[in-house]
């Protein structure tokens, strides 16, 4: 008798302690699964992280494009999009279509290591665009492909289809980031013009202009400023000058280094491709100064004072 008694007593133990045991677990799981109220104020400190659009394009067909866009290999790259192009066999559908590959609230890796206006890491702050072109360098005994592009590339032309779909894009992107400046819409070149010539002197910048999109001078403002640079001669440090201020990485020397002239093709690339020798003259001096008076004059005015 005594033997059942107790054999009930750590029964009746054994439940209760399952009881409180399931009671603490049900508790718990109700406080786990409640919603956290919030009280929200919202801070006027803050900026979007977007702040660049970065343009590039592929040099490889779509599939190889997706391929090195979306798989992980030795070395990884991704953008946010990639727009294919007409009359790729690689490609699968009848009409072209935009392929998001990473959330524009996430860092994609395309930007590599470049610099503008003074920020290096582009790709926390910049949406990349890369854009199915098949425009191709090839260098032979060592030749730096950037010394000669020239001689050593071939650009090809992008469709007209597919810059309708660019330009739906950009549109698009620009509605949800409206604080993305005009200047601030870029060719892969112009924040690496040391490593990379994308998209290349055949994307139609001035087409996007038209269409609200990126930065272009004016004419008139042109002329103004090509007529004072033919009469007094381009000073090349004024010109470093107002290259940086732009945006390009370049250092005020008064010589025509490397990555001088790297800046200058970039710059002729994006705004005067009719000739991206990379040799400053007054037409490039004037581009340059007139899209500093159009986007940035009280730069312009420091420059001046301080020329």
């Amino acid at each position: 008798m005594t033997t059942k008694r107790s054999y009930s007593k750590v029964e009746r133990s054994f439940k209760f302690s399952r009881v409180v045991l399931l009671s603490v677990l049900a508790l718990c799981s109700v406080v786990a699964c409640a919603p956290l109220h919030y009280v929200n104020v919202e801070s006027e400190n803050k900026s979007g992280r977007v702040k660049y659009l970065i343009i590039h394009f592929t040099s490889e067909n779509f599939a190889e494009s997706l391929r090195l866009l979306t798989e992980r290999t030795e070395r990884p790259v991704s953008s946010h999009y990639l727009v294919p192009e007409n009359g790729d066999p690689s490609y699968p559908h009848r009409q072209l279509k935009v392929y998001r590959l990473v959330e524009e609230d996430q860092r994609a890796w395309h930007a590599g290591r470049s610099y503008w206006r003074g920020s290096t890491d582009l790709n926390s702050r910049s949406i990349g665009i890369e854009i199915v072109n098949r425009s191709t360098c090839a260098a032979n005994n060592g030749v730096n492909v950037l010394d000669n592009p020239e001689a050593h590339c071939e650009f090809l032309e992008y469709d007209d289809e597919q810059m309708e779909l660019v330009v739906k894009l950009l549109l698009d992107i620009l509605r949800r980031h409206p604080s993305i400046e005009p200047d601030d819409i870029l060719a892969h070149s112009d924040i690496a013009p040391n490593r990379k010539l994308d998209p290349g002197p055949t994307f139609p910048w001035r087409l996007l202009y038209e269409h609200g999109i990126g930065a272009w001078y004016d004419e008139d403002t042109v002329q103004r400023y090509l007529k004072r640079f033919e009469q007094r001669g381009v000073n090349l440090e004024l010109l470093q000058k107002a290259l940086a201020t732009y945006g390009y990485d370049v250092a005020e020397t008064g010589e025509l280094d490397k990555r001088t002239e790297y800046a200058i093709r970039a710059f002729q690339m994006h705004f005067r491709p009719s000739d991206w020798s990379g040799q400053p003259d007054a037409e490039t001096a004037a581009i340059v100064f007139a899209l500093l008076e159009k986007y940035r004059p009280n730069s312009l005015e420091t420059l001046i004072q301080t020329s």
